[in-house]
Order: C-alpha cells, then structure tokens, then sequence
C-alpha cells in the first residue's frame, strides 16, 4: 500500500483540486480529506455517507451542583473564564485542563468527555472516502487528522485497495503533522506570491525534518514568472524536483461551481498537463 499526501504551506494554491484531479485519475484508491478544518472534497465527489462516528477530541468541565458549596476555588482557579461567579460551566471557553477539578475541596468537578467533530465514511464515484468534520473552535485537530487516516487503511486493508490520496490542510502545525507522517510521498503545491513562496520553504522543512520525500508542483506558474523562477532556484539548491507546472485558468472555477473535477470538464486545457504530472508523481513512488 502506498500513501501520498497532497499538502500545501498556505490555502488557495490549488492543493484539493489537484487532488480531485488526481482522484479521477487513481486507480484502485481509497480517498482521505485530512484538511478537517475545512473539509471540501465531499462538495464535488458528493458522497454517499455510510458511517458516522463521533470524535471525542477533548474534555469538558461538569459541575455536581447538588455537592457544590460555592466556595469559589474552581472560579479563581480557572485562568480561561469558563467558570461563572454562579458556579456555572461555560462551554465554549473551557479548555479542559482539570485545575478546577484539582482545586475543588469537595471534588463536585469531574471531566467529562466532548464530542469535538465527527468522522465519516463515504462512497464516491471514485472509490471509498475517509473524511470529517471539525467543530468550530474545537481543539485537537491533530488527534482527528489520525482518525482520518486510520479509517482509510483499515477500509484500504479491508477493500484491497493499493493506494491512499490524501487531501492535506495548509499549513506547518499538527494537522500536517498527522497528514505526512509515514507517507510515501508528499506532493506541495505552491503558486508564485511571496506568501506562498515562504510558506513552501517552511511545509519542506518540517517534511525534510520528519523524513518525508517532496516534490513540488507550480500552480499558477504564470501568472508571476520571476517567483516561478525563484521557486525552481529553491528547489534547486535543496535538490526538490518540481514534477510540473500549471498556468492559470478560469476553468477551475467552472469545475468547482459544476461540481466536477478538472478532468471531468471537456476540453480542459489543463487535463494533458495534470496527467504528466500524476504520471511523474506515480514514478516517484516506483508504481
């Protein structure tokens, strides 16, 4: 089984319409959207939901008010807010660090467990689908990004599938974490702007840091040609190969509003060009 995370440094470079290009492209592949910040790819796969588990990401504080005396130690304790003079939970400001239950004489607080976001199992016109939803505000992002992942080799052991997409989110922190670890490729894709220019030098570090191998692909390629060219003199010296470019093209719009793919979209100029690129990508991975 190989595994390919298509991850980006910042949003808006074209990271989950390649991947649904690529998708439509796979064969025998089990599909995981690991941006659960935003997911997107059930939009246009527009699955068939068939399973639902609740993710339980965090703990949430509970009050015994039959038991409580008021003796305000949980307030002055907590540094969040998230208890009132009332002796009151609020919800959305809690953290779940347990020092109201730690300073509690009476030990009327206990840490209850709080449903963060849930995980879903789905059926595309292209293969099975692992994804999940967030709750906004919900912490342990990271946590859920594993959840992701784990259900899609279990349905990839399960189904004989030989191959895994994933859909990574933006960005350095423990959702890519989660995303790149112990793939077999990481493919970035970056456009020339100055942020997103940056924001590669950093998702390739954290990827050369835990040992995954890159490769990058220029979205956008021409609509800057001097950061194109400053993006290839970067992967150059750190001996990265770019496995292709993109030039801009409305018709991504027009895919994404009809619900489509890019290759789904006749007389797509792009189709020839992400074609080469699944193609090289599949070389680098010795398929």
């Amino acid at each position: 089984m190989k595994q390919i995370a298509i991850v980006s440094g910042k949003g808006g470079t074209g990271k989950s319409s390649l991947t649904l290009a690529f998708s439509s492209l796979a064969k025998n592949v089990v599909i995981a959207d690991c941006d659960v910040d935003a997911s997107n790819l059930h939009i246009v796969l527009n699955p068939t939901l068939l399973k639902t588990e609740e993710f339980i990401g965090s703990k949430i504080a509970h009050v015994d008010k039959n038991k409580c005396t008021n003796c305000m130690q949980c307030y002055f304790g907590c540094k969040f807010g998230a208890i009132s003079k009332k002796i009151e939970i609020k919800e959305s400001f809690c953290e779940g660090c347990g020092v109201c239950r730690l300073v509690c004489p009476e030990k009327t607080i206990t840490m209850k467990d709080r449903i963060s976001g849930y995980t879903y199992i789905s059926e595309t016109r292209f293969g099975l689908l692992s994804h999940a939803f967030l709750k906004p505000g919900a912490e342990s992002s990271g946590k859920l990004v594993n959840e992701v992942r784990k259900n899609a080799i279990e349905l990839s052991t399960k189904n004989n599938k030989d191959l895994i997409l994933i859909d990574g989110p933006p960005g350095i922190g423990c959702p890519l974490i989660s995303t790149i670890t112990g793939v077999d490729l990481a493919v970035v894709v970056t456009e020339p702007t100055f942020s997103a220019i940056q924001d590669l030098k950093r998702v390739f570090g954290v990827n050369k840091h835990f040992g995954v191998k890159s490769v990058v692909c220029i979205n956008k390629s021409d609509i800057n040609n001097f950061n194109t060219s400053k993006i290839k003199e970067y992967c150059t010296l750190n001996d990265i190969v770019v496995i292709g470019e993109l030039p801009y093209d409305p018709i991504v719009n027009s895919a994404i509003v009809s619900r489509k793919t890019l290759l789904e979209i006749s007389d797509s100029p792009l189709s020839s060009k992400i074609i080469e690129i699944w193609e090289k990508i599949l070389d680098e991975i010795n398929w």
